[in-house]
């Protein structure tokens, strides 16, 4: 609960995320932002980091799902 607490009232970027979960939040802002601007190595990045496949396909299913129904 702290960290739905910590996201309620300020920016990701002040969340206490580890190393890994701060990865993913920048990409997927990245990818929300600027999908345009997307690159393999922002993939790559995430696998390096410890991310798999099936997650980065699932995260990017997420992101991309609430994007859509956001701007509909």
């Amino acid at each position: 609960m702290e960290l739905a607490n910590a996201l309620e009232n300020e920016p990701w970027q002040k969340a206490p995320l580890n190393e890994k979960e701060g990865a993913l939040c920048a990409w997927a802002e990245k990818l929300t932002l600027t999908p345009t601007k997307m690159k393999k190595g922002d993939v790559e990045t995430l696998r390096q980091i410890g991310w798999s496949d099936s997650e980065i396909h699932d995260a990017a299913q997420v992101v991309s799902y609430f994007n859509y129904i956001n701007r509909i």
